[in-house]
């Protein structure tokens, strides 16, 4: 029998969703007691929390785990964390709520009933020192950095109820699968080696050559997509879906990738997001996270691989999925084929690569996309997409 690698800091993995049978009457219960505003980011901590993702956490975090987190990437009990995941509210809110009072989060947007938390610890943070360590900028430009300064004073820790996931479930029936029923697949599957590929794009051929890549030395890869909030600019998850399922049938063989998705929000974080991610991977069951150049980066905040480079700092025993480091990707005309810098000899001047926003920006304006840099297919729904921005504009 194939065997997966273990759920981080526990034995099995550990969702925090009440089971529908008790959501009706925890629902009623929650109407009558003081409701918590969530903003994005926490209603998608909340999601991840419900869905076991963030094993072994059954709470938002305490001051010592958060301090132990930004610093030395460890919880309390040393078990690894490299991100903290933490409720804040105004200082006036927090005032007024007493020690134990179990509490019911809403979404701020919606004003919907997501939870119920029973209020063990309530405390003020630096904000600086959690933007230094985890984002190592307190730059308020950089988009991560921007919502840890704007977060309200007061931190709120305790264990969580979670009573609804959102539109998550419905939304994005196909692709929204827990960590339990991914390891139920790749079991199913017969797989035990399974790469993970993390993305918030619409994949393009370095993309496409990356995941090859780690099916030549995997069982299977879990293409795993961001369906929480993005940057503005972003292409919205229902396109980016469209788009990468279309590359799937058309140029991956059957049975060797799986797409799936997650509600968390990126945070941009760079390497220390990098490990967060391989650290959620592991409660989904993969072995490997494949990291590119800049993963989870935004602007030049960080070098190119930092993330590869972080993984390497982690004493024995910190993470059983580990980083599938792969070079920077492009269409080498001289190759005549796809390569990276690490087999293809080739000046740049021979190499098709396209940035982000350079592709938005010929999408936008309904130029050609090279062919050596996308597929086809994509790009005609992509061209779908932004055709349609502007006929609304």
């Amino acid at each position: 029998m194939p065997q997966l690698v273990p759920p981080h800091g526990s034995t099995t993995v550990k969702p925090l969703l009440a089971p529908e049978t008790e959501r009706a009457e925890e629902r009623k219960r929650a109407e009558k007691l003081r409701k918590i505003p969530l903003d994005s980011r926490a209603v998608s901590d909340l999601f991840m929390l419900a869905m076991g993702a963030y094993t072994p956490l059954d709470r938002f975090m305490g001051h010592d785990d958060w301090r132990g987190s930004c610093l030395d990437m460890k919880l309390i009990g040393g078990v690894f964390w490299p991100i903290p995941i933490t409720l804040p509210v105004n200082r006036d809110l927090a005032d007024s709520i007493h020690a134990e009072e179990e509490v019911t989060l809403v979404d701020a947007e919606s004003g919907a009933i997501l939870a119920v938390m029973e209020v063990h610890e309530k405390y003020s943070i630096d904000k600086i020192l959690e933007a230094e360590h985890v984002y190592r900028t307190a730059d308020p430009k950089h988009p991560g950095v921007a919502k840890v300064l704007e977060q309200g004073d007061v931190n709120l820790a305790g264990p969580v109820m979670v009573l609804s996931e959102g539109e998550y479930p419905t939304r994005y029936s196909d692709l929204y699968i827990r960590p339990a029923e991914s390891r139920a697949m790749f079991l199913e599957r017969g797989w035990s080696n399974v790469a993970a590929f993390q993305t918030r794009n619409p994949m393009h051929r370095s993309h496409e050559h990356l995941v090859k890549i780690a099916v030549e030395v995997s069982d299977g890869v879990f293409i795993h997509q961001v369906l929480g909030k993005l940057k503005i600019g972003d292409i919205p998850a229902d396109v980016r879906t469209c788009a990468i399922q279309a590359m799937i049938d058309n140029y991956f063989r059957p049975g060797t990738v799986i797409q799936a998705g997650y509600p968390i929000e990126m945070r941009y974080a760079g390497p220390r997001e990098a490990l967060l991610h391989a650290l959620i991977r592991q409660n989904f069951g993969c072995s490997h996270l494949i990291v590119g150049r800049d993963h989870a980066g935004v602007g030049d905040y960080y070098g190119p691989f930092d993330a590869h480079h972080i993984f390497d700092q982690l004493w024995d025993g910190a993470l059983h999925t580990k980083p599938l480091k792969i070079d920077l990707t492009f269409y080498c005309r001289k190759c005549y084929g796809m390569a990276t810098a690490k087999t293809c000899p080739h000046d740049p001047e021979h190499h098709i690569s396209i940035s982000g926003t350079q592709q938005r920006e010929l999408l936008s304006s309904n130029a050609e996309i090279p062919l050596e840099f996308s597929r086809p297919e994509v790009v005609a729904i992509l061209k779908e997409y932004y055709a349609s921005l502007r006929s609304a504009s």
